[in-house]
């Protein structure tokens, strides 16, 4: 019953859509092709030369720079729509910038509908509801799901109990609707019902929003599968299949041609496995925390006070392992504190410049080889290719983590992010209360 799929960046998205029409080149056809494993996705980066996104923008390819600067744009936004996810807050902030990334940073492929019909779908591990573009939407991309063509769709009234779960709903008809805001752009549409499959598996009667309409040049194209701990979430919905267990593999960045894993339920999941407490925050609900309590820069314990790191179900305050945002970000005593013990390692003569949101950078060679998280119960000991990013171009280096927003909601958030979690299975075990963490190169 249990089964794994691959993911993959958000950033192959347009490749993947683009590539619908097919390549030229010939050696570049088996990335598009149907695997016959149907658990395996093949995956391409988006600077892969069978990339038509790379084809076509060869003449104003991002530099390095301003590929970090973008990145860094997107977790601001990222981080704007975890805040809105406190119990009383709207669904969704409107954030600016210049690209909104309120759906999270890896894709999967899932089958939807009788028959199924393929679509990608981001992965996002603190939301609860699932959407899908659907076919007649305005304003959706080409990539839709045809639920005309399917026997098993349906609408849900407004009457039925699951209405009442959906964030920004509308009842004015007799059919479940919502609209959700991102960004200046809004989202439409109706709570549906569906068969949906991940791996092999079918989840008959799925809930999720069947998207009609988008407004906005702001809004993802990719439908939101939710990972979150709701009663709407994936998760939730398919517990009598994979016990609300799952596990991530995310494969690393600068891989030009690389693949991770969603493995669901208990079976195949590691047996020897570290792991750390799973605590619930009910003023946010969908979010996976946990007691980070301290931090290693090398094998040095950063003094940093505790009430940085204290979980707090008023406040909202703690530790969340977050598949959406790219860098991590630690509450401002604790940033501050490891900030000043990398820059005291790296020695008085070197030169720390910034780069955007990253206040420590250097051009010469980072000789700190380490940087440990210590969770309640297991210490999490990252390499360089997890706490720093390396430009392709330059000799810039920088410490890929940041201060935690000014905001009150965010103020008092940390947040372990994906740069951090690369090769690594992490490990979401609902029922027993517990988070896991163990090496693996996915890449």
């Amino acid at each position: 019953m249990e089964g794994s799929i691959n993911i993959l960046s958000l950033s192959l998205l347009l490749i993947l859509s683009l590539a619908q029409g097919g390549l030229t080149n010939p050696n570049c056809a088996k990335f598009y092709q149907d695997n016959k494993d149907s658990s395996t996705l093949q995956v391409i980066h988006v600077d892969s030369p069978c990339s038509p996104l790379k084809q076509q923008q060869n003449a104003h390819s991002l530099s390095w720079v301003d590929s970090v600067l973008q990145m860094q744009n997107k977790d601001t936004n990222r981080l704007q729509f975890l805040a809105s996810l406190v119990a009383g807050r709207s669904f969704v902030p409107i954030a600016s910038g210049r690209q909104i990334l309120q759906t999270p940073t890896y894709i999967v492929k899932a089958k939807i509908g009788t028959p199924p019909q393929p679509l990608l779908v981001a992965l996002d591990n603190s939301n609860d509801f699932s959407w899908f573009p659907c076919g007649g939407c305005v304003g959706c991309s080409a990539n839709v799901f045809s639920y005309d063509k399917s026997t098993t769709f349906s609408n849900v009234s407004c009457e039925r109990a699951s209405c009442s779960l959906v964030p920004r709903r509308d009842c004015d008809a007799a059919t479940c609707s919502f609209n959700l805001t991102y960004g200046g752009s809004s989202v439409g549409g109706t709570l549906s019902s569906e068969t949906l499959a991940l791996a092999t598996d079918p989840v008959p009667g799925f809930l999720f929003g069947c998207v009609k309409k988008i407004s906005g040049s702001n809004t993802p194209p990719q439908g939101l599968l939710a990972l979150g701990r709701g009663s709407l979430s994936f998760i939730s919905q398919s517990e009598s299949l994979y016990k609300s267990t799952f596990s991530y593999c995310l494969p690393s960045y600068k891989s030009p041609n690389f693949s991770g894993t969603l493995r669901l339920g208990p079976k195949g999941q590691p047996l020897r496995i570290k792991t750390t407490p799973l605590l619930r925050n009910p003023r946010r609900s969908s979010f996976y925390y946990v007691n980070l309590v301290g931090v290693k820069v090398g094998k040095r314990i950063v003094d940093i006070p505790p009430s940085a790191f204290a979980f707090n179900s008023n406040t909202g305050a703690g530790t969340i392992i977050d598949s959406g945002t790219v860098f991590t970000r630690l509450v401002d005593p604790a940033y501050t504190a490891v900030r000043n013990e990398f820059r005291r390692r790296m020695g008085r003569n070197t030169t720390v410049t910034s780069l955007g949101g990253f206040d420590t950078c250097y051009t010469v060679p980072i000789t700190i080889p380490t940087i440990t998280f210590m969770f309640a119960g297991m210490n999490v000991t990252l390499p360089q290719d997890n706490f720093l990013i390396k430009s392709s171009s330059s000799s810039t280096t920088c410490l890929a983590m940041a201060a935690s927003p000014t905001d009150p909601v965010n103020s008092v958030l940390n947040v372990i992010a994906s740069w951090q979690q690369q090769n690594h299975r992490i490990l979401f075990d609902v029922p027993n209360s517990r988070v896991g963490v163990a090496r693996e190169t996915c890449s």
